[in-house]
């Protein structure tokens, strides 16, 4: 099993999810959080004063899938949220040694489904 960890924009969420269903992925894991990287952050202004926001806001969605269904899943999420701009994210896959369901005590791919 692999592990897909995939940092993307806020607005790209709904279609990403959209498009991991249509795939038969059957659970995610959405996490808010906060980065730097290529877009160096921004400025904002408050009441005149000009505030230097260096961490963007993002989402990570991580999905635990089968070996044979990374590379699909990974098309599947550039395809969801690529603008070719900088700040469309990264993609991290890492391996899963075992999953385990707390309920039935499936473990490996069956505690996926």
């Amino acid at each position: 099993m692999k592990r897909i960890e995939a940092i993307i924009r806020p607005e790209k969420t709904d279609n990403l999810i959209d498009i991991l269903e249509e795939q038969g992925v059957s659970g995610l894991n959405i996490t808010e959080v906060k980065g730097y990287g290529s877009q160096k952050g921004h400025s904002e202004m408050y009441r005149g004063v000009t505030y230097r926001i260096r961490l963007r806001k993002k989402i990570k969605v991580e999905v635990v899938v089968e070996y044979n269904e990374v590379d699909k899943i990974v098309e599947a999420i550039k395809k969801a949220v690529g603008t070719g701009e900088i700040g469309d994210g990264k993609i991290f896959i890492s391996d899963i040694s075992n999953a385990i369901r707390i309920r039935t005590g499936e473990e490996g791919v069956k505690a996926l489904q």
